[in-house]
């Protein structure tokens, strides 16, 4: 059988007030730049608010937000509430999108599971469908360890991430964000061009 040529279009739409989950976005970003065939757009909330067609033209979306006060960052959630009107309202334009996520905080818990499940309810709001990293759970034996392990917070939804408070204007997320956002992204890219694919072959697009 002859290969489909193809395109998957992923965007990556994020909040940061310090730039901790900026640097997570690039890493994600980085990821899913990974092969060719797959297209990546990052956008701040701020930019995609006035960037409404190009996140209707687009096969998936990365949604991303630290996690203030137990919940996504009002920047972020101001995003997500413009969306009934510019996105649902016109006829759930992200309907069949596939969706992932990530947040970022200054403690090991930090009430981030919170803010991903906010995200997965906004997701599944409009009709979008989820996708979670394929990584076992780590750092709970004497053998693991923070420090090495990718999936330190051993999260089964989207990704966490974890940086320093202590100095002023250079807090850096740890070691392992990098890598660990890194490699959401190319899951995430992977999930994202075999849904496109399925739509291809199903004459769906």
């Amino acid at each position: 059988m002859n290969s489909i040529p193809m395109i998957a279009r992923i965007a990556i739409v994020y909040h940061s007030a310090y730039g901790h989950t900026r640097r997570q976005a690039e890493a994600v970003t980085a990821g899913v730049r990974e092969v060719e065939s797959v297209e990546a757009l990052l956008l701040s909330v701020e930019e995609a608010a006035v960037r409404w067609d190009d996140l209707t033209s687009v096969d998936g979306v990365i949604f991303g937000a630290p996690t203030y006060m137990a919940g996504p960052s009002a920047a972020f959630k101001a995003f997500q509430d413009a969306t009934s009107k510019a996105v649902m309202a016109k006829g759930f334009a992200w309907k069949n999108k596939i969706a992932a996520g990530f947040t970022n905080s200054g403690a090991r818990s930090g009430d981030k599971l919170a803010t991903l499940i906010q995200i997965v309810l906004f997701a599944a709001q409009h009709g979008m469908h989820w996708v979670s990293l394929d990584l076992p759970p780590s750092n709970n034996s004497t053998t693991g360890s923070e420090e090495i392990s990718i999936d330190w917070a051993s999260g089964s939804a989207p990704e966490h991430s974890r940086m320093s408070i202590k100095v002023p204007r250079l807090r850096h997320p740890k070691p392992t964000l990098r890598p660990h956002a890194m490699l959401g992204g190319e899951w995430e890219r992977s999930r994202f061009s075999s849904f496109v694919a399925g739509r291809t072959l199903c004459g769906l697009q």
